[in-house]
């Protein structure tokens, strides 16, 4: 590349920034109908995805994102925070806010009319929701900057579908509603984290990407309002800090429980294989870790298990074992 050669992303146009504002924000003659197309689509997908969950059905709730119009809201602030547009960014919110409300609502009230209640334990679309990572505040950081890209680059606005699908928006918000009603509220929670956890990342990303092609350069009036913008951008980096916090906690946590899991499945095996036993499975619970073993009679000790357990450094594990017990029966002919 040439020396003093400008590296910079090109700065959007005027035209670009009124196909994003069209795109993007619930103002105008068509505010109304932009609003009700919203609500109507932000309902449907709230259901799909509760369907989904309530099924246990991965396909249901990948559609439910590519329906989900909540990214909409989430990138109009963005872009109101970018061009210091006080009254789009409340408006923006407030349907951001709403949105995350109305889904909620949707997901608890599938709650009242499933069979079972829908948890952690029951469906694997819940489990997969509440126990957010550092991972996935990378993750979402990453899709957040693909879809502030596409819409500063129309000519790669056709991503836009696998950023829905990328970016978990609706289908927590159905886990929550789900989970507190079935009184689940530490797994509620676990979900709504993940929720935060995705917005702000877009937010933060989305502000970066944007400044990147010089919107601010485009749309900021003066110096009052200047002062706002920065003042916004530093509740967004707030905002990311503070759910980094709890995400960095359950990474760790989650470590150690995978570490000490896979330590107690090796010790297992080591218990079981002199009887001619096998170990299928270890999990391990919020309060115990569960082995599931089967073999011929007569069954390994388990007060030998706890020997090693304890040999180990293990002595506060309190550990469950099922025993299932296998029948050889030969069956000859003539």
């Amino acid at each position: 590349m040439p020396l003093g050669q400008d590296v910079r992303m090109p700065a959007i146009t005027a035209t670009d920034l009124t196909r994003m504002r069209a795109n993007l924000f619930f103002d105008g003659p068509l505010g109304r109908s932009k609003q009700s197309k919203f609500w109507v689509l932000l309902v449907l997908a709230s259901a799909i995805a509760a369907a989904g969950v309530v099924g246990d059905s991965t396909a249901t709730v990948i559609g439910a994102m590519i329906v989900a119009p909540l990214m909409t809201p989430i990138m109009g602030t963005v872009l109101s925070i970018t061009t210091s547009d006080r009254d789009n960014l409340l408006r923006s919110l407030l349907m951001v806010v709403g949105g995350a409300m109305a889904g909620i609502a949707v997901g608890y009230l599938f709650g009242l009319i499933a069979p079972i209640d829908v948890v952690a334990a029951t469906s694997s679309q819940v489990a997969a929701r509440i126990n957010p990572r550092l991972i996935d505040l990378a993750a979402a950081t990453a899709t957040g900057a693909v879809g502030a890209f596409a819409q500063c680059r129309e000519d790669v606005s056709d991503t836009l579908p696998g950023v829905a699908i990328a970016i978990s928006l609706v289908p927590p918000l159905t886990v929550v509603g789900l989970t507190l009603e079935a009184g689940e509220l530490h797994q509620a929670w676990g979900a709504l984290l993940l929720f935060l956890t995705n917005v702000a990342a877009i937010l933060l990303t989305g502000v970066v990407v944007m400044s990147l092609f010089r919107v601010p350069q485009q749309a900021v009036a003066s110096a009052n309002r200047e002062f706002h913008r920065k003042r916004a951008i530093g509740i967004v980096i707030s905002l990311v800090l503070l759910v980094a916090v709890p995400l960095t906690g359950a990474t760790f946590r989650l470590s150690r429980t995978s570490q000490q899991q896979a330590r107690i499945g090796r010790i297992a095996e080591q218990w079981a294989a002199p009887a001619g036993w096998l170990v299928s499975s270890v999990v391990t619970g919020s309060d115990h870790t569960t082995i599931l073993a089967s073999g011929p009679d007569p069954a390994p000790d388990t007060k030998e298990l706890r020997t090693m357990l304890d040999s180990a450094g293990l002595h506060s594990v309190t550990v469950v074992v099922r025993l299932i017990p296998e029948t050889r029966i030969e069956v000859t002919g003539d």
